[in-house]
């Protein structure tokens, strides 16, 4: 899977991007870039590609994507027959890295937005209460200039770090490593699945290994985390094998062991209930993403 890094400008009396986007569909391919980026979809439908996460998207669709992370927009196949009545329209906010950087790292009044840029490495989909309250503001940026846009947008992710009604895109695997892993009991947790998970590791190694019980374990670990060991382990696993697949150098048998998984048909069913794909459509989809 070939995937290209964007180079993008912004002018010089302005920190980040604001653009409308009117065309037939959506054409950039499989790429990266290092600046965070907001899209929201007024007019279009299809499948979004966020890292190894597939999702349709249809109006109304609102995602926020950090820096570096993978992704690719693809209209629906109606879009591409020349029909005037299918056609996509849609805002996307770019800001780079640096906007706003020192108030973000050290004001407490920024400490949400930081949160939420964290988050964004994942990728953020806010659910449609929050794009059809959201999507009003994000037109109305289009409109402003200068400083009232500045403070407008600032507004814009200030409420949006604030919304609770959000799901993240990209598997844990995606994560960055951020940790000094030595810092507390789920720390040494973390880094014990991060070094283990493509190989046979036991509920009751990690509870001995950090000295507690495995009953204990179980019930410091669902809290701390919302799952299960083992539901963890299995996420672990489907976000490495969705990798594998995308760099399309191994068979889907090999990637099953690879990836930690004992068996085939286990790995085809847990891959489906994770990702909604079999591991051969999924594979099948970003391969028309690259062709197209």
């Amino acid at each position: 899977m070939k995937i290209m890094h964007e180079q993008l400008s912004f002018e010089a009396n302005n920190s980040f991007k604001v653009k409308w986007d009117d065309f037939p569909h959506f054409t950039y391919p499989w790429h990266f870039h290092s600046e965070y980026e907001i899209v929201y979809v007024i007019k279009s439908f299809g499948k979004r590609f966020v890292a190894d996460h597939i999702e349709d998207f249809g109006a109304g669709d609102l995602v926020l994507l950090g820096n570096n992370l993978p992704h690719f927009w693809k209209s629906d196949d109606a879009f591409f027959k020349n029909d005037p009545n299918y056609k996509v329209n849609a805002i996307v906010i770019h800001f780079p890295i640096d906007f706003f950087k020192d108030q973000i790292e050290n004001y407490p009044e920024f400490f949400k937005i930081k949160d939420l840029l964290k988050r964004a490495l994942r990728g953020v989909s806010f659910d449609r209460v929050v794009s059809d309250n959201m999507g009003k503001k994000i037109k109305h940026l289009l409109r402003l200039k200068g400083i009232e846009r500045t403070l407008y947008f600032i507004k814009i992710l200030d409420q949006l770090a604030n919304s609770k009604q959000y799901k993240l895109l990209a598997s844990e695997s995606y994560q960055p490593d951020v940790h000094d892993w030595s810092n507390s009991r789920l720390e040494k947790i973390m880094h014990i699945i991060n070094s283990n998970y493509r190989h046979s590791l036991k509920l009751e190694t990690v509870a001995n290994h950090i000295g507690m019980n495995p009953t204990a374990f179980c019930r410091y670990f669902k809290e701390k985390t919302g799952k299960s060991f083992s539901q963890f382990l299995i996420d672990m696993r489907v976000g490495y094998a969705c990798k594998l697949l995308i760099k399309d150098k191994l068979s889907v048998s090999q990637i099953c062991f690879e990836s930690g998984f004992n068996n085939l048909s286990n790995f085809n069913r847990q891959f489906k209930k994770n990702t909604s794909y079999s591991p051969t459509e999924f594979k099948g989809h970003y391969h028309e993403v690259n062709a197209r």
